[in-house]
């Protein structure tokens, strides 16, 4: 069935889009060196504003501001719904782009820079969507809280985090939550899409390793080197594949895979059977085990000298329902004489994939998408899912777009000349239009 509206919302989304990557927010993990949030958080309070819907902005440490909203629904006695997207954005070098990476430019049909989909895409969708509703007297049947937060990209503890643990009447009444990294196609052909519903992710195991040593000339034999002891575990830890675990999301995904390509895939050995989905395989390939990349080296101060101490850091991922086990292989893999810390630990997150809302984000994309077949997927990365879910929720990853099949969709997180097309952010507006009206 066509679906014109909201026609206000999706002229004017790529506008939206552009005009907040032009606010450059960039988090480097340390406020001292980031951007900072305020800018956003202000903008996206005037464009609130100007029809009419109240918020409040909301600092953690000064410039690191989120953004919550409330939409009034006609059933004030229904638990609310939270939409939440993070304002933040990891660093971009101009020089390595085609377009200056905070130029929101649009062109050949896509809208270009830091934040196309990880994630102010999601946020200019559901404002454009929200700023029509008000314009137009639309109400949603339940009330439906925006938030717009700070820090995720650094695992939230400035964003999502300090909400929770400071401000948690906010979100009270929210019984369920939808955000990043989910609702997006993978073509299978012309006449079936597979739209990926991220019902799962894996935790976060951020650590340091430090290993000691004996202090000496660089000239001497020595046998107690903290360099080569770290090596050593850091070479195990990254060239060690740990075993396939399917998680029932990740069961359901295959199933699907198998159906859609007729395709029968061995659940020991999954990954020949993804590579037909092209590169978003590494996405999901990274969801049926848990992972641990060495990606930082720190040691030594001069050349001939044998430091006493070294370190690297480690970005540790782990399944739901997998952390204990996930210890344990760490522990073998490290090995003796070097020191393990967390810097950012954070739980798996996992629901499952029924119930009226999942049935509406079945119904919005079929409607808009006569191709479109929903799945679950655990995503590998992380979201701020992980702090909403301490308060009772249920999390799922729902950002719908409709994507060109040749586009490399996984590259463009973090990636250079990160983009999205506008129809696909029109076909968003209009998914997000029926299942936010629906639920």
């Amino acid at each position: 069935m066509e679906n014109r509206g909201p026609v206000q919302a999706q002229a004017e989304v790529a506008e939206l889009l552009g005009e907040l990557i032009r606010i450059d927010t960039t988090n480097t993990g340390d406020t001292a060196t980031s951007a900072g949030e305020r800018t956003a958080a202000e903008w996206v309070a005037g464009k609130l504003d100007e029809v009419g819907i109240a918020s409040q902005v909301l600092e953690s440490e000064r410039g690191r501001a989120s953004l919550v909203a409330r939409v009034p629904g006609a059933d004030r006695s229904r638990p609310a719904l939270l939409v939440h997207g993070h304002l933040d954005v990891v660093p971009a070098d101009p020089a390595e782009w085609s377009v200056h990476p905070f130029s929101g430019e649009e062109r050949d049909g896509y809208v270009w820079g830091r934040g196309a989909v990880d994630m102010k895409d999601m946020d200019a969708m559901v404002l454009a969507l929200v700023r029509e509703w008000a314009r137009t007297g639309v109400q949603p049947p339940r009330d439906v809280v925006l938030a717009f937060v700070a820090d995720e990209e650094a695992g939230g503890r400035l964003g999502a985090r300090w909400l929770v643990d400071e401000h948690p009447d906010l979100f009270a009444d929210c019984s369920e939550a939808i955000s990043e990294v989910g609702g997006f196609s993978i073509t299978v052909r012309d006449d079936l899409r597979l739209y990926l519903v991220q019902t799962a992710e894996k935790g976060l195991a951020w650590m340091r390793l430090t290993a000691g040593g004996r202090p000496g000339h660089g000239s001497f034999v020595h046998d107690d080197n903290a360099v080569t002891r770290l090596c050593q575990a850091v070479a195990r830890l990254g060239s060690t594949r740990l075993p396939t675990v399917l998680t029932p999301p990740m069961r359901q995904f295959l199933a699907a895979v198998e159906e859609a390509y007729g395709i029968e895939i061995d659940p020991d050995e999954p990954e020949e059977a993804l590579a037909r989905l092209g590169s978003i395989s590494r996405m999901i390939g990274a969801a049926l085990r848990n992972t641990a990349n060495p990606t930082m080296l720190d040691a030594g101060y001069k050349t001939n000298v044998i430091p006493g101490t070294a370190s690297a850091t480690v970005d540790g991922r782990f399944l739901h329902g997998q952390e204990e086990e996930f210890e344990r292989q760490l522990a073998s893999l490290v090995g003796e004489g070097v020191q393990r810390e967390w810097i950012v630990h954070d739980q798996a997150v996992e629901t499952t994939f029924d119930g009226p809302l999942v049935d509406m984000m079945v119904e919005a994309l079929k409607a808009e998408d006569d191709g479109a077949r929903p799945v679950p997927f655990t995503m590998s990365g992380g979201t701020d899912a992980k702090s909403f879910e301490r308060l009772g929720m249920r999390c799922f990853g729902f950002s719908p777009l409709r994507l060109p099949a040749d586009l490399d969709f996984a590259s463009l997180f973090h990636g250079i000349d990160e983009r999205v097309p506008v129809e696909s952010l029109r076909f968003g507006v209009r998914v997000l239009d029926r299942f936010l009206r629906g639920v």
